[in-house]
């Protein structure tokens, strides 16, 4: 998995202009439960602010959708990383 190296502020979401969602459905990122996520991952791939998106989500503690190509389960696992490393003075990647 790609190295998060960019740091986003939350307060700063120019990024979002880059973003190959832009003018999709929301609802396409926030599928039923058991229902496909393959569209919204698709959109995802290849998008350059994708990273940013991911860590946005992240640092937000977006617990629905799909964020930075990622469903929220994975999400979890980046984020209980990344607690896990900086209670053992080292640095997580995703």
């Amino acid at each position: 998995m790609e190295r998060l190296v960019r740091k986003v502020d939350v307060f700063d979401r120019s990024w979002q202009d880059q973003a190959n969602c832009l003018g999709v459905d929301p609802d396409l990122f926030f599928p039923e439960r058991g229902a496909s996520t393959r569209e919204a991952k698709e959109v995802c791939r290849g998008c350059v602010v994708r990273l940013e998106c991911l860590e946005y989500a992240l640092q937000n503690g977006e617990k629905f959708g799909i964020g930075g190509g990622m469903r929220e389960r994975a999400r979890r696992r980046i984020r209980r990383a990344r607690a896990l490393a900086r209670r053992q003075g080292g640095v997580a990647s995703a």
